[in-house]
């Protein structure tokens, strides 16, 4: 009785296992039909966020620049304020050495203004060039970001057209996943990713691995109906959950 119990449980795992496969392959079969859209849509969605970083950084570059403009504006206007005050002193001084002591300071500051200026023309300069990079940079990202929509609007059709049985396979899925053991489950999702058609489990079919195709010996194809143990392919490690031909061994009559 305890053997039968045994094969019961090993049966109803590979049951559980491949109807989880199914619901899978018929998920798999409604991305399929969306074919790259949904990576697309992805790229473009990074690409746009990537631009409107770029325009960010631009802008903030700007009002670095502004503020730099506005500091050199603020020190010519104190060094302004400053030569008329030497000026008004120069009027009061008591010999030439106090004029020409007050004179250097003069040109120190005229000096200051000039330098101001020179630096305000730098950075409006600068500005303008960054202006025209955002003003490019936001072409671009216009067009991007129709080319987003237009994808957007393309995927959003075809998922209204697969919404309601995707929904369904999800559900059934997440029933499907609880009748699977843990230690089942982690090595089933491994092996679904690493194959392109996502296949882990899968029957025998004419002799052979319907996964890799490779040839199953008759003895295996034995012990696989038998369901005593979870058997692998040997050549893929795909679970080999039954065989789907039947085997009619005949026995010669002496």
């Amino acid at each position: 009785m305890a053997a039968v119990a045994t094969e019961t449980t090993i049966a109803q795992k590979l049951e559980a296992l491949l109807k989880l496969q199914n619901i899978d392959s018929s998920l798999d079969a409604i991305k399929k039909m969306r074919g790259d859209l949904p990576e697309e849509v992805r790229d473009l969605e990074d690409e746009v966020a990537g631009i409107e970083t770029r325009i960010s950084k631009f802008n903030k570059e700007i009002a670095a620049l502004d503020e730099e403009i506005s500091k050199n504006r603020n020190a010519k206007k104190d060094a302004e304020k400053l030569v008329n005050k030497y000026k008004d002193q120069q009027m009061n001084v008591r010999n030439n050495r106090e004029y020409d002591a007050i004179s250097k300071e003069i040109e120190l500051q005229q000096l200051e203004m000039e330098l101001a200026d020179k630096r305000t023309r730098e950075f409006e300069f600068k500005i303008l060039n960054k202006k025209d990079d955002v003003s490019e940079t936001e072409t671009r990202l216009n067009t991007r970001k129709k080319d987003l929509d237009a994808k957007k609007k393309e995927l959003d059709v075809l998922i209204a057209e697969s919404e309601d049985d995707e929904q369904k396979l999800n559900k059934d899925r997440d029933k499907a996943a609880k009748h699977v053991e843990e230690r089942l489950l982690r090595p089933y999702d491994k092996l679904r990713g690493n194959y392109p058609n996502g296949l882990a489990v899968v029957l025998v079919k004419r002799g052979a691995c319907g996964g890799c195709f490779s040839a199953v010996p008759p003895q295996r194809q034995a012990d696989i109906k038998d369901k005593k143990r979870i058997i692998v392919c040997e050549h893929c490690g795909r679970i080999l959950a039954d065989v789907e031909d039947v085997i009619i061994i005949e026995k010669v009559k002496k």
